[in-house]
């Protein structure tokens, strides 16, 4: 059986039956064994898989993700769709992971390593090159259960009033 392009079965090629595996406890459904792309974190080969909709590469060993940036944001907004907001993805992120340095899965640079500036309070790994995101295990979940929608710092009323008058003065 083969994953079919843009879509969550595997067809045989023989007999034209037709399988949806489950979904898994991260709301993934892989769709292969293995590819030629190897994970940035334990070096384990990927898996194709797909999570609401959209194409991935899976870990099944530690649960990573690597998501095209075009579908990124279509994932988590489906995600959102079905989700309760929780106050755990209030926490502040491990800093360390920052010093962390993974090479892409795709194309072998090194990855850009930085905050996601969303919700969640996640470090997130990235190549430009690709165009990709890996996520670790949970920090996509930490990102769809974030209690905001949209990332917004909290300010006064005189601050805001400040902010408000300076783009003002700027047109």
């Amino acid at each position: 059986m083969l994953p079919q392009p843009d879509k969550e079965c595997l067809v045989c090629e023989y007999c034209g039956n037709i399988h949806y595996p489950a979904v898994n406890e991260d709301g993934v459904r892989v769709l292969d064994e293995a590819t030629s792309a190897d994970c940035p974190v334990c070096a384990k080969p990927l898996s194709d898989a797909a999570i609401s909709g959209q194409r991935i590469l899976y870990c099944n060993r530690c649960h990573g993700m690597l998501i095209g940036m075009d579908v990124f944001m279509a994932v988590i907004e489906d995600m959102r769709s079905r989700r309760d907001a929780t106050g755990d993805a209030a926490k502040q992120p491990d800093w360390k992971d920052l010093d962390r340095k993974l090479n892409c899965p795709k194309c072998g640079r090194q990855m850009d390593t930085h905050p996601y500036y969303g919700p969640g309070n996640v470090i997130i790994d990235d190549c430009e090159n690709c165009s990709v995101n890996w996520l670790d295990y949970g920090e996509l979940q930490k990102i769809v259960r974030a209690p905001d929608r949209e990332y917004t710092m909290p300010v006064d009323d005189d601050e805001q009033l400040k902010q408000v008058w300076s783009k003002l003065s700027k047109s």
